[in-house]
């Protein structure tokens, strides 16, 4: 989907419509201009209608996307140091975080929504995150690529 405010200007798209209305430019040119579908124009076009003086195609966001509230924040690094509390317990053989285990004790225990990847990224920016272990390499095996009748021969 297009957006169009970051494409033109309010004046651009008011110029179109109103060339459309005049009917200088045919529907089709319109929406391949602008990349939209006729129901997208249609919006426009009845906004326009309804006050041409104040149209526009440029808005703003009533709240801050990817906000997490504080004490959400602080639930998350709570429950973070738990866990690791646990994990560095020598008594307790762990050796990686449950982060799922955290989404869902946030949810359930502080009705709090958040993210899987919220979580590991506060790990990661609070020393809560353990890196996964180097694989090791399994020992070589020497493969024998002489058929086995030609020891048979000897």
């Amino acid at each position: 989907m297009v957006q169009l405010h970051k494409e033109f200007t309010d004046s651009e798209v008011k110029e179109l419509i109103e060339r459309y209305l005049k009917r200088e430019i045919k529907i089709h040119y319109v929406l391949e201009i602008l990349g939209i579908k006729r129901s997208r124009f249609f919006l426009l076009l009845r906004q326009y209608k309804e006050c041409p003086n104040r149209f526009s195609i440029q808005y703003s966001r009533k709240a801050k996307t990817r906000k997490i509230s504080e004490s959400t924040e602080h639930n998350i690094i709570k429950e973070l140091q738990i866990e690791k509390n646990l994990i560095e317990d020598p008594e307790i053989p762990l050796r990686h975080y449950n982060y799922s285990y955290v989404k869902d004790l946030l949810e359930t225990k502080y009705n709090q929504k958040v993210s899987l990847s919220t979580i590991i990224d506060r790990a990661k920016k609070n020393d809560f995150y353990l890196k996964k272990r180097p694989k090791i390499d399994p020992h070589d095996r020497e493969v024998v690529t002489n058929p086995f009748h030609h020891f048979l021969k000897t």
